[in-house]
């Protein structure tokens, strides 16, 4: 009898980690997470040594470490399956944090492409291959059309199987800065919203329901136009059955929170969006609709100008301060029920 018991609760045990299994996603902007190496194709002479911010191996080693702590800490006792990345140098920047970092042991594998933009920051994705399966994988270069040479980061797209069955579209984007001015510069992120709102209908007339996942720091908030608008991306308050795209940071924005602050206030410069096939009974799905920003304390500095916190960053113009990123992370929790 007392077999039969054990036999029993080890089944279920089973059950358990086959049919329920987390499946986190996080996204990233690091502050530009440069190596100490020269690049004679890219304006990375700042993050030189010798250079204006006095850049080193030291200081990269701190930043790897940096990195590689904030993400254990939003895993906890379990890594997260997909870290999106943007403002990232290089393939060697993403081969030493997974190498040499405390990440060494967790498995991470990346996918990163170099694109056009001028200083040389990327975006990337780290994924745990025993949750997702690439099967394929590509940069959308983007060039501002009559400017053949005017060109930006590129929006990293990747397929595959979360849990070896479930297809699951990801893209990481970075979506062209505000310098200049907000109205300035509103035509760009647009024109790229609407580039990667192409991808996806694209993808819909292959698949009738597809499992998307977004993810970026698109310099503008939900209810810009180039976020709810041009790419469609809804509260999860105002979706229906009709809307494809939900901005699981919309209910955040609403509430003056966010990943960012700019002059006194925060912002959700950096959103993760799903379709709305992630609130569905089956395979990959999350329920409640919503996403996090992870502001723990080491994280977090006090505002002497405009009180409150603000992110411990990496360097305050050219002065180093040794923190971690002008931007807080962001993530979200699924359930890969197979």
């Amino acid at each position: 009898m007392k077999k039969i018991v054990l036999f029993t609760f080890l089944a279920m045990i089973c059950q358990v980690n086959t049919f329920a299994e987390n499946f986190k996603v996080v996204f990233y902007n690091c502050e530009n997470f440069f190596d100490f190496e020269d690049d004679s194709l890219k304006n990375d002479e700042e993050y030189l040594p010798g250079g204006l911010r006095g850049w080193n191996y030291a200081r990269y080693v701190k930043k790897q470490q940096h990195v590689a702590r904030v993400l254990v800490s939003i895993g906890g006792w379990e890594a997260p399956a997909l870290v999106g990345f943007c403002e990232i140098e290089n393939d060697k920047v993403l081969r030493d944090l997974t190498r040499y970092s405390v990440l060494k042991n967790l498995n991470y594998r990346y996918i990163h492409y170099e694109s056009a933009d001028k200083r040389g920051v990327d975006v990337a994705l780290l994924y745990q291959p025993d949750k997702f399966k690439v099967l394929q994988s590509k940069p959308l270069k983007i060039i501002y059309p009559g400017n053949s040479t005017g060109s930006t980061r590129d929006i990293l797209y990747v397929m595959g199987l979360a849990g070896h069955q479930d297809s699951l579209h990801v893209f990481v984007c970075h979506f062209p800065s505000r310098l200049g001015g907000e109205a300035e510069s509103d035509a760009k992120r647009q024109f790229v919203a609407g580039i990667l709102r192409n991808q996806i209908d694209s993808i819909r007339i292959k698949c009738q329901d597809p499992k998307i996942i977004i993810m970026g720091d698109f310099n503008d908030y939900p209810d810009n136009t180039s976020m709810e608008q041009v790419l469609g991306a809804v509260s999860p308050e105002k979706a229906s059955n009709d809307s494809l795209l939900i901005n699981l940071m919309f209910p955040l924005h609403l509430q003056d929170k966010g990943s960012h602050k700019n002059s006194g206030h925060w912002g959700c410069l950096d959103q993760i969006i799903v379709s709305r096939a992630l609130d569905k009974e089956k395979g990959l799905k999350m329920k409640p609709l919503e996403a996090h920003i992870f502001d723990a304390a080491f994280l977090l500095e006090d505002d002497k100008k405009f009180l409150g916190k603000q992110a411990f960053r990496t360097y305050a113009g050219f002065q180093y301060t040794g923190g971690y990123s002008d931007h807080l992370p962001v993530y979200a929790c699924f359930i890969l029920d197979d």
